[in-house]
């Protein structure tokens, strides 16, 4: 065993526990196992948005893309509970568990790429927050922007929004010394990270913001 490897509990397809294996092991084998994902909702005169963070360029899954506001494996031996340190460590948020919205279990199975796939059953949960964007706190091994995404553009991105239609986001960027600045940006579906259609109809119903 690699001394600090993060391992996972690995379930069956009926979500019973059948052990631990590395983070490397679950992902190469196609293990099932656990995330907890918040999506952020932030209501304005003109209208709900959700909010996205933009993944580091780093990262293993996805690069440099747009995703749900704050998610992250559950370590092995760690409750859904718990999940909500990661909104601390990649947002800056100190949120009781108990001030969440659940918005159900979703089992998502997708390959990658060769040698990479990546079966969860997804704790989902939301939370509304009007803070101002430049409030937060980014991780910057993690998250490199925070966009603001207007409902009815999250809807044209799941139903048949094509490769050439732009969505206009307002988002915050960290500057060169570390500080948030405001900054507008225009995106495409392939900026987004691949979620079902009924994936994105459990957020919304959810928050109760039904299609």
């Amino acid at each position: 065993m690699v001394p600090n490897e993060e391992r996972f509990d690995i379930y069956d397809q009926q979500k019973n526990w059948l052990g631990t294996a590395s983070r490397q092991e679950v992902h190469r084998e196609g293990l099932w196992h656990q995330t907890f994902q918040c999506w952020i909702i932030k209501d304005a005169e003109d209208g709900p948005a959700l909010l996205f963070q933009r993944r580091h360029p780093d990262k293993d899954t996805y690069p440099g893309m747009l995703d749900i506001s704050c998610a992250g494996h559950l370590q092995a031996g760690e409750r859904v509970e718990e999940g909500n340190r990661e909104l601390e460590e990649e947002l800056g948020l100190g949120v009781p568990f108990e001030q969440l919205i659940s918005c159900g279990i979703y089992r998502s199975d997708k390959c990658i790429k060769p040698g990479l796939i990546d079966r969860e059953f997804c704790h989902v949960y939301g939370f509304r927050s009007n803070q101002a964007l430049t409030t937060y706190r980014l991780q910057g091994d993690e998250v490199t922007g925070l966009y603001r995404v207007f409902i009815q553009d999250v809807l044209r991105l799941v139903y048949g929004m094509t490769s050439q239609d732009i969505i206009e986001a307002i988002g915050v960027e960290p500057d060169e010394s570390g500080d948030l600045r405001v900054v507008s940006r225009s995106f495409t579906s392939d900026d987004f990270v691949p979620h079902a259609a009924d994936y994105y109809e459990m957020v919304l119903k959810g928050f109760g913001l039904q299609r």
